[in-house]
């Protein structure tokens, strides 16, 4: 069963990043920000307990849960995620794990440097490993200064559309970052599907 049928089709840019714009309604942005905005925020935590940490990090993330207000969204990325992968990068994918609603505030300088989300969540060491990284950008890019997505799949480093609903998804054993942002705010939905291990 398809959950919608969208006019445009994802795209491979140069580095291996793809790109997916004009999937969701104003709508449906505003009702996940809206969702999103009434969580409760907690700064972000980095899995190695490494000092400095702020050099590395500084967001503020909520988790953003499946239950009956955001079940259609869940199967609306689900169904992106299986288009996506099935085209481009056929793992094996057992499924999504509980999304996450990322805050970068310019009069924080939020930032993520150079990373990796491919491993397991020391949180929840029976769940599979995050093999495909996904983000849906929820802040239209004209309201804020930097913060850019890049990821470096290769020799050449992508920059994601910075249009409002744009779902971008590479795998999450390539290195990425936000850059630093420097005023107004960015707000984005991560989503990491999990499989077994690569063999």
């Amino acid at each position: 069963m398809s959950f919608f049928n969208p006019t445009s089709a994802p795209v491979i840019m140069p580095g291996g990043l793809v790109a997916w714009e004009n999937l969701f309604t104003a709508a449906e942005l505003d009702a996940v920000e809206r969702y999103g905005d009434s969580l409760t925020q907690e700064r972000a935590e980095l899995q190695a307990k490494a000092s400095g940490r702020d050099s590395i990090r500084i967001t503020r993330v909520a988790w953003f849960p499946r239950n009956p207000q955001t079940e259609s969204f869940y199967a609306r990325m689900e169904e992106v995620v299986l288009r996506i992968n099935a085209q481009f990068f056929r793992y094996d994918l057992s499924g999504v794990v509980t999304f996450q609603y990322a805050f970068y505030d310019g009069t924080e300088g939020g930032h993520f440097d150079w990373h990796k989300d491919y491993g397991r969540d020391y949180g929840a060491p029976d769940q599979e490993p995050r093999k495909l990284s996904l983000s849906v950008q929820l802040s239209d890019g004209a309201n804020y200064q930097g913060c850019n997505l890049e990821v470096r799949g290769g020799n050449e480093t992508d920059i994601a559309p910075r249009s409002r609903g744009a779902v971008v998804a590479f795998p999450s054993y390539v290195l990425h970052r936000v850059t630093p942002i420097t005023s107004g705010v960015r707000k984005s939905l991560v989503v990491w599907a999990v499989g077994p291990e690569f063999k």
